[in-house]
């Protein structure tokens, strides 16, 4: 991927699922990230942690920075790396991206522009609104706005478009709303024809303003730019909208593990609507004594049971193993996971699971263990992390196993590391947090080492605690956080469900009169 050498890609209206497979790919194998402020964090943690990665500000800046940016592109192409210009909604609807690619030409640098989802079509869409449709209009109008960053309304022939029978969309600044509208009526524009306005479009801070064009601009939100729709489709949203409609909509949810692992939690509270907020307490690391790690691996065979009690410790397992030897090293001992994410972790590797209990817990292992006979001579393995609980090794011991603990990984505690560098302290003690999410002890110890024990406690009095079993309810209730929501079922999944069930309740007792 050394040549084309910049690859200009649209990264869509807000949502950072919207990127292209092709874009994501050039992201991924970038040298240098170079892109706009309002691309979503997350898409930037797509890109390599050795990439370079430089904000260069608004998505339509001005002249002088236009051509700093131009500038940079060059320089870093001309290095030899793999360049990744990476743009709000698409690169050549209304945006700059068209003026990069002119000059990567002009100085010979080999490019490539990989279209994203413009803003214009995008954010009507995720509001319920199709720029087009059956007996609504033959013409779809897109009216620079906002993009230029101006005050001004556009320098258009408002007579021509006042007249046309079809759909007028334009991201309007805050001062550019009432100046359009203004513009419009007074050429001809039907005061009662239907109207919108899209704030935050394609993220779950979205919100959408109807009304018709004679009194839409008296209910923007002041300050804030906005996707204005004028047409017939826009009276369409209250039967086709979606995006605002999921369960867990506007509700904002921190999610503290490990970065790493976090994406199933955070995909699955996006797409019931939720802003999942990243702010991982814990990171995960290889344990500081490989070669125990190593001959727990070696010596594979010689186990009757070999039991994982997180998938961390199947992975940080299952890697040192295929570094070392081969799979069929595992083919004497039985297998026993402590439930359905470590069973599915395994089956990765195409290894099957002989025993789970109903109950995902190290006391429900023991248990369940204990039950198959006599245990006298038994020899268990045990790879977990190195704060691992001692219930289940001390329990097999007791019933006469042989057991052997090995430190699969390290659980730590984690740098600072936040979507946007939200202020999650002063989130919390504005109440403008929803429900924060504990996945294990650890997480809730190392929230507390970060805020403070008595800070911590204070601050999740007034939010919603989600802890995904008795373990972490455990460990927070012994810092003074009392757990709000926790599912039957100790995974993910479930305490998703659990978190979507506890706002519906809300919900309904809200409404109720």
């Amino acid at each position: 991927m050394k040549s084309p050498c910049v690859y200009i890609i649209g990264a869509g209206p807000g949502d950072p699922g919207l990127i292209s497979v092709r874009g994501r790919r050039y992201l991924e194998a970038a040298d240098v990230v170079v892109y706009d402020h309002q691309v979503h964090t997350r898409l930037l943690r797509l890109a390599r942690p050795e990439a370079e990665r430089i904000d260069v500000g608004a998505a339509a800046p001005r002249p002088l920075d236009q051509d700093a940016i131009s500038l940079l592109l060059v320089e870093k192409a001309r290095e030899r790396k793999t360049v990744v210009r990476l743009k709000w909604g698409d690169p050549f609807v209304f945006d700059s991206g068209g003026k990069e690619a002119l000059f990567l030409h002009e100085q010979q640098v080999p490019f490539e522009v990989v279209p994203g989802i413009p803003a214009a079509l995008g954010m009507p869409a995720y509001a319920g609104i199709p720029v087009t449709y059956p007996d609504a209009g033959d013409v779809v109008l897109l009216v620079r706005g906002h993009e230029s960053e101006n005050d001004a309304a556009p320098q258009v022939d408002w007579s021509r478009l006042a007249a046309i029978d079809g759909t007028l969309v334009c991201y309007a600044g805050a001062r550019q709303i009432d100046l359009i509208v203004r513009a419009l009526l007074e050429h001809g524009r039907d005061r009662d024809e239907s109207a919108a306005l899209i704030y935050n479009g394609t993220t779950p801070a979205q919100e959408t303003v109807t009304g018709t064009l004679g009194d839409i601009a008296a209910r923007a939100r002041a300050g804030r730019p906005a996707m204005l729709v004028v047409g017939r489709v826009a009276g369409l949203r209250e039967h086709l909208r979606w995006y605002d409609e999921r369960p867990l909509f506007g509700r904002r949810v921190v999610v503290t593990r490990a970065s790493e692992q976090a994406g199933e939690l955070v995909d699955m509270l996006e797409e019931r609507g939720a802003e999942a907020i990243l702010a991982p307490t814990i990171r995960i690391a290889p344990p500081e004594d490989i070669e125990a790690l190593d001959r727990a691996c070696a010596e594979a065979a010689r186990y009757d049971w070999i039991v994982f009690t997180s998938a961390n410790g199947v992975d940080h397992f299952m890697r040192r193993v295929l570094a070392n030897g081969d799979i069929r090293d595992l083919k004497g001992p039985r297998i026993c996971t402590i439930g359905p994410a470590t069973t599915d972790q395994l089956a990765r590797f195409g290894i099957r699971v002989d025993l789970t209990p109903d109950e995902y817990r190290a006391e429900a292992i023991a248990a369940l263990i204990k039950d198959l006979g006599d245990l006298r001579g038994t020899r268990f393995l045990l790879p977990r992390a190195d704060i691992a609980r001692e219930v289940l090794a001390d329990e097999l011991r007791e019933a006469g196993a042989v057991v052997t603990e090995v430190a699969a990984y390290r659980t730590l505690l984690a740098a600072s590391e936040r979507d946007g560098d939200q202020d999650i302290y002063r989130m919390l003690l504005d109440r403008e947090i929803d429900a924060v999410t504990f996945t294990s002890a650890s997480t809730v110890k190392n929230f507390a080492k970060i805020f403070g024990e008595e800070q911590a406690a204070d601050l999740l009095r007034t939010t919603v605690v989600a802890s995904i079993g008795p373990v972490t309810a455990e460990a927070a209730q012994q810092l003074g956080i009392a757990t709000t929501v926790m599912p039957k079922r100790y995974t993910v999944p479930d305490l998703v469900d659990a978190l979507v069930e506890h706002f519906s309740q809300q919900s309904a007792v809200s409404m109720t009169p």
